[in-house]
This record gives structure tokens, sequence and C-alpha cells, in this order.
């Protein structure tokens, strides 16, 4: 399923950056704690599926998982840094072809998608097999998400050429979740942590959701003006429970795969 980006030889100027800064540091341990936690929820699919992440004080470039490791093999120095054009200015390896052309189309179309993340996660995905709106706003948890989503409705096949990175971007619009219909979910967010907080979020309210229509009883949405209330109540303490949430995660995965921050 996961195909290889074919790539020119990186230009030596690229590879003469200077990309050793705490803050880039930071941005590899988050993300490649966020890869080792959704691989310990069941949220991996072997080799596929991308995490990716603009590198601190470079906007045309970004860190993203090298193809052919699964996300509970990624380590923080494993990581590619890799320019709009295919290029890997720094790590050893190539991206998976489909994580290239999704996702430096959207960093660079979308500058607010500071990090952006890709899975086929199941509760998520089956949502999106659904005809209709995905969520229904029958959980207080899925209200986390109330008017932040948008859909794809035109699956093409495999994201092969930068039109699919375009076509998902445009889909995204103004939205922080796109559920790709008969595919998957992209997650963008300001920050790692808050990426992260919300994949989490959103497959555990696609989760209860699923489990709620296992009954076969009518669901109960929640008014439109109380989840607009409690969406706003959410957004509010977002930012610093999600640094707080990625803290927990590093400290969890520092005693028991320490590797990851190598």
């Amino acid at each position: 399923m996961a195909h290889e980006l074919k790539t020119i030889s990186t230009p030596a100027v690229l590879r003469n950056l200077t990309l050793d800064s705490n803050a880039i540091r930071e941005a590899r341990i988050d993300l490649a704690a966020s890869f080792r936690m959704a691989a310990k929820l069941g949220l991996q699919e072997g080799i596929c599926n991308h995490f990716s992440a603009v590198v601190p004080g470079h906007e045309d470039l970004f860190l993203v998982n090298p193809y052919g490791w699964a996300f509970a093999e990624i380590t923080a120095s494993q990581l590619l840094v890799c320019d709009f054009n295919g290029n890997v200015v720094a790590g050893s390896g190539k991206p998976e072809a489909t994580a290239f052309y999704i996702h430096a189309q959207l960093h660079k179309t979308l500058p607010r998608a500071t990090a952006a993340f890709h899975t086929h996660m199941p509760y998520a995905t089956a949502l999106s097999m659904l005809e209709g709106e995905p969520l229904v706003w029958a959980g207080q948890t899925a209200l986390k998400f109330y008017g932040r989503t948008a859909i794809d409705e035109n699956y093409n096949g495999l994201a092969l050429d930068d039109s699919e990175g375009l076509r998902i971007a445009r889909a995204m619009g103004d939205a922080d979740i796109v559920f790709l219909k008969n595919h998957g979910v992209m997650v963008l967010g300001p920050t790692i942590a808050e990426a992260f907080d919300d994949l989490y979020y959103l497959e555990r309210a696609a989760e209860v959701q699923l489990l709620a229509m296992s009954t076969g009883r009518e669901l109960k949405p929640v008014p439109a003006d109380i989840a607009q209330k409690t969406y706003l109540e959410m957004r509010e303490g977002d930012p610093e429970s999600a640094r707080l949430h990625m803290e927990s995660i590093r400290r969890q995965l520092m005693r028991t795969e320490p590797e990851f921050a190598d």
C-alpha cells in the first residue's frame, strides 16, 4: 500500500542548513512522542499513515516520518526534514509518496497548519465510510469538534501527485479536521501537541458514537445552542490542556520507551 517517493538529489545549499536548535529538537521529540503514543493506542496502520510538522524557524520545511517504518519504531532523530519540492534536507531515507504529496501541499497552502496528522484510525475512519455527516453531536467529547470539521466527498484513489494534496487542502477550508470519505481523517493544529490532542479525542468521540449506534436505538443529539456553548468552553482551555497532555505522553514514554527521544 505504501509507496516510496521518487526524488532528485538534494541541493547542497539545503544540506548546509543549521537544523539543530532547541526548538527544532523539542519539535522532533513531540512528533516522535505522537507517533509512539498513536501506536500504543492502536492508531497506526502498518507502515502507512503520516504525521508532519513545520520546522520551527523554517516555514518552507517540514518534519515527516520516513518510508518503511511503523509508528511504533519512530525516534526523534529518525524524522526527515523535507522541502516542498520533495528534497530531503536532513535525515536518512525518503518520505512515503502519499505523505509528501498530501503534507507538502497542506503546509504550503495553509500557513495555519503547523502540524498535520493523517491516519486511518479505525473508529473515525468507519465514520468516514458512512453517508452523511460523520459526527452527530450526541456525546460530550464530540462537542470539542463542533463547527471545526469538514468533509472531502471526492475520494480519488491514492495521493500520488500534487493534485490530491491540493484537493484535500481545499476541502479543509477553515476547518481543523477533515473526514476523507472512504479513506480516513486529517487533523491540523497550530502546535504538535494540539494536533495530537485533537487526534486522540476525535477517535474517542467516534468510538463512543459507533458504540451507541450499535445498540440500534435512536441517538439523542445535543441542542445546537448547548453544543455551541460547550464547544466554546472546551476550546478556551484547549492549548494548555493539549500541552499538558503532551507532557504526560512524554513522561509515560520516557518510563517505557525512552529511546523515542533519541
